[in-house]
């Protein structure tokens, strides 16, 4: 996977140098794109948050947010900053949401794009159903709330729509973490490394996931997750497939599973799409609780996707997918905490009745580690060979030296929180998100002119 990676990295790369993606933007007939935000409780970001996606340049953009039952002062904060109204609005119930208390639109014709949806508490499946039913676009975004969006991003995620002969059902894209940077007006101005250690750590999963995970994947048409923090999806084909699923907190992979068991059944030919390039910035967690909450869920929804979607496994008419996609999610993905736990302690017991030659324990617990961090290195490499968007050499050292560390100290913490994901699914039926606390970004001033 890190091989074939790289070599799409690469070809992407260098295509990338022949488009102008600024004048690709102006384009009149590109598909139309509905950005649908789901926000609860982001009343300390949110204001930045909508500034930063109404200031995307594309051509055919409208910016759906969705207050879905807020308990702090979300929706207060847009009211008054975007001067919203409410106003009639026709739209149907083609998926199922809870009650949709009021639409709102600006009395300022410079936010013209943006619509913000009032409804009931539903968890974030229900929110985007309700921006779908609002939604009249081509196609459809998800972003959560509190990310930030490269400038020219859509026009990069539409590209393979309008390149492909096959239909393109979804497109996803990198998201990496923007911790400790500084924001102007909903723009970055400055990127750096995270100073706090978990935010640090997640930074380099998050450079093996997209770099050498998802760029793999995605270029054999055998993506099984588009990230909930940003991809787009074509609408007609969602509310076909019946849009996103209540009943699971893995909503965004068990969604991209429909869609490619819709269009396998049908023997349509089709792609999920995949755009190996930063285009999305959102803030990880800080704290261990927030964190725990975060794998938890991940976990949870991980074995509801595989579950309710069962059938595909090893089926020969569901392609790459029931052949390769699915069987290594399950066995790497969902059981892998379990096997490693396992082989954990039955190393220790080994140990304790002295049936292990140390010299050879020793050896292969070198070569094991060895291979863990060579994956980091080569994932820290590919991100500096391919967008350097770390200009500090003092920055990278600081990875490597968080990749040193990981296994030892952040990575058993990992398979404890799948695992005990997996308990409270199966046996405290917990079903709950969990609620994610921000910290806002960086105050940063105004950046100067060349």
């Amino acid at each position: 996977m890190s091989v074939r990676s790289w070599k799409v990295l690469k070809h992407h790369k260098q295509a990338n140098l022949n488009i102008d993606f600024n004048a690709f933007r102006q384009n009149p007939y590109l598909p139309s794109i509905s950005v649908v935000a789901p926000a609860y409780n982001e009343g300390v970001t949110i204001v930045e948050n909508i500034r930063s996606l109404l200031s995307l340049g594309y051509n055919n953009l409208t910016l759906i947010i969705v207050n879905d039952g807020s308990k702090d002062d979300t929706l207060e904060k847009a009211i008054k900053f975007y001067d919203l109204e409410k106003v009639d609005y026709y739209f149907e119930y083609r998926l199922p949401c809870n009650e949709i208390k009021a639409i709102y639109k600006s009395r300022n014709k410079a936010f013209k794009k943006l619509i913000v949806v009032d409804k009931a508490n539903g968890g974030k499946a229900d929110a985007l159903n309700a921006g779908i039913n609002v939604s009249y676009s081509d196609y459809f975004a998800c972003v959560d709330v509190d990310c930030l969006l490269e400038e020219n991003a859509f026009e990069h995620l539409i590209y393979p729509v309008i390149n492909s002969h096959k239909e393109v059902v979804a497109v996803g894209g990198i998201v990496w973490l923007n911790n400790d940077a500084e924001v102007y007006h909903g723009h970055m101005v400055k990127l750096q490394i995270p100073n706090k250690f978990l935010p640090r750590i997640q930074l380099i999963e998050y450079f093996r996931a997209f770099l050498l995970g998802r760029t793999a994947w995605g270029s054999i048409n055998g993506l099984l997750l588009i990230s909930g923090a940003f991809g787009i999806f074509h609408r007609e084909r969602v509310i076909e497939a019946g849009g996103y699923n209540k009943k699971t907190v893995g909503e965004d992979m068990e969604l991209v599973i429909r869609l490619h068991k819709l269009m396998l059944n049908k023997k349509i030919p089709y792609e999920v799409a995949y755009v190996p390039t930063p285009l999305c910035w959102t803030e990880a967690p800080v704290t261990k609780t927030i964190l725990s909450r975060q794998r938890n869920r991940w976990a949870r929804g991980t074995a509801e996707c595989l579950m309710l979607h069962r059938d595909m496994i090893g089926r020969k008419k569901y392609g790459i997918i029931g052949l390769l996609s699915f069987p290594y999610w399950l066995i790497a993905e969902w059981f892998g905490p379990f096997i490693e736990a396992f082989g954990l302690i039955f190393t220790l017991v080994m140990i304790l009745l002295g049936y292990i030659n140390i010299y050879f324990f020793i050896a292969m617990l070198g070569l094991v580690f060895s291979m863990s961090l060579f994956f980091s290195i080569l994932a820290i490499q590919a991100q500096e060979t391919f967008f350097n968007r770390y200009s500090e050499p003092k920055e990278i050292g600081r990875l490597f030296v968080t990749a040193i560390l990981e296994p030892f100290i952040y990575h058993p913490l990992t398979v404890y929180w799948a695992i005990k994901g997996n308990y409270d699914l199966f046996f405290k039926k917990t079903h709950s998100w969990g609620e994610m606390t921000r910290t806002g970004y960086a105050p940063a001033t105004a950046p100067k002119k060349p």
